[in-house]
């Protein structure tokens, strides 16, 4: 008899379901959970009120990383509601004996980098964390996705969550990208196509020659960014990219046990008779560096390509003309035409080893500092022990002497909740994940681009195609 046919979804899905409890919801086991200053405070003084304890605080990996500064830790943090928050977690995870990693430890970290770093994610788990970039996790073949506090405490308490199955939806890159198109504009090609609704009700799988070609880090970017296009998770099946990675990381097992988690992890793929509820194929060589123009990760062109008329579409018109008012911008306009005030290097979806690395040897290339009109630009590393690995390596100082700022690991500039803002009306080249009004502090106005699109902005002070830059 030939077993059935599944996709890595369904495989994930299957072997973490509880029980059934209508034709819509089922009762899925939650392995890991990641836990940062943001969103666990509630979580723990609704587990205190209830007088309940912790279902599994083994399998809980708590971090601070939203709010906290990215220079001068050694002196009080400014914001009192930040200081609260991290106070908060330090006692919290003391108090339940958690895994934790404090903000002077040299692992600590975004949570989406710190995770995986530690080998805290491995392949064929389900882990939740109270922040919808977990899909980043995906990338190891483990369902990873973002829930909200309630659900944070329900996870402490029971270890399950009540979930709805979603569709499956593969992704295809196929063929060689020309050189300076990175996993980052991989997904922001495919959220330009599909929309940002166009993940809705899926979980998406990326697979194709594009896919098996780039390394471990590369592969989190694309996950991470899943929940742009409205899917909650993003997958890409074990093979041994996959292994090679998580070989000696702290938390993966050791000897004849990792031997025995790889037989296991191998299992995690889509079988090839899989079938999908929907497919999409993209010829990589056809896509060019990209940049978004407006206040949606929709809302994208290539580098070379001018910001559209609303006019051209009735159905976007009215969202089109709003993120234009928005962003200062007119229609016709080639982004080469837009000057920028500040550039941001860093985040859960641009900020590891991998992406510090190929920005610093653009930059090194280019012979070229930071532009005169750039007020400032910040390369944030995902974790300390990334900042440490670059400074190692040299990246720092190249960064440095080109005029960049070189911080403390953290969440910084990707989101307006630390002291590393935009002013209003101030434009930003982010390798960040999300550009809504104000993502970044209010009014400010952000731009998604890869590390190295935001080094070439970075020292021509406008949008340019890195291949202008190097000859």
């Amino acid at each position: 008899m030939v077993a059935e046919s599944k996709t890595l979804y369904d495989k994930l899905w299957e072997s973490h379901k509880v029980t059934s409890l209508s034709d819509s919801h089922d009762l899925l086991y939650i392995d890991k959970h990641l836990v940062h200053e943001v969103t666990s405070p509630q979580a723990f003084d609704g587990l205190s009120l209830a007088k309940r304890s912790l279902w599994n605080r083994n399998s809980i990996l708590a971090v601070p990383d939203h709010n906290v500064p990215t220079k001068d830790r050694d002196k009080k943090n400014p914001d009192w509601v930040s200081e609260q928050q991290l106070t908060a977690l330090h006692t919290n995870a003391v108090a339940h004996s958690l895994r934790y990693i404090p903000l002077q430890d040299i692992r600590q970290g975004i949570v989406h980098v710190t995770g995986p770093e530690q080998g805290f994610v491995q392949p064929g788990i389900t882990i939740v964390c109270g922040d919808s970039h977990t899909a980043t996790h995906g990338a190891m073949a483990a369902l990873g996705f973002g829930i909200g506090t309630s659900q944070v405490e329900q996870v402490f308490a029971t270890q399950c969550l009540v979930m709805s199955k979603s569709k499956n939806f593969l992704i295809q890159f196929n063929n060689q990208p020309n050189r300076y198109v990175e996993a980052k504009d991989f997904i922001l090609y495919l959220i330009g196509k599909i929309g940002t609704s166009g993940g809705t009700g899926f979980t998406l799988e990326y697979a194709g020659e594009a896919i098996s070609r780039l390394g471990m880090e590369e592969r989190m970017t694309i996950c991470n960014m899943s929940i742009e296009a409205g899917a909650r998770a993003g997958l890409i099946g074990v093979d041994q990219t996959t292994i090679t990675y998580l070989q000696d990381k702290p938390l993966c097992p050791k000897g004849e046990r990792f031997e025995l988690a790889v037989s296991h992890w191998k299992k995690y793929f889509s079988d090839s008779e899989a079938v999908f509820d929907k497919t999409i194929a993209i010829d990589t060589a056809t896509i060019t560096p990209q940049t978004t123009w407006g206040t949606s990760p929709e809302m994208v062109i290539g580098v070379n390509e001018y910001i559209p008329d609303p006019s051209l579409d009735k159905s976007k018109e009215q969202s089109y003309q709003s993120a234009l008012s928005y962003m200062g911008l007119t229609p016709g306009m080639k982004m080469s035409e837009v000057t920028f005030d500040k550039v941001f290097i860093g985040s859960c979806t641009n900020s590891r080893i991998s992406d510090l690395r190929r920005a610093s040897e653009f930059l090194r290339a280019t012979k070229k500092k930071v532009h005169a009109r750039i007020k400032q630009a910040l390369v944030v590393p995902g974790s300390m022990l990334v900042k440490q690995q670059a400074e190692q390596e040299g990246i720092a100082k190249i960064f440095v002497d080109a005029g960049f700022e070189w911080r403390d690991a953290g969440c910084s500039m990707c989101l307006g909740m630390n002291a590393d803002v935009l002013q209003s009306g101030e434009r930003c080249a982010s390798t960040s994940n999300r550009n809504f009004e104000g993502r970044q502090g209010r009014g400010g106005r952000t731009h998604l681009m890869s590390p190295v699109m935001a080094v070439a902005c970075a020292v021509q002070g406008v949008v340019t195609h890195p291949e202008e830059l190097v000859s």
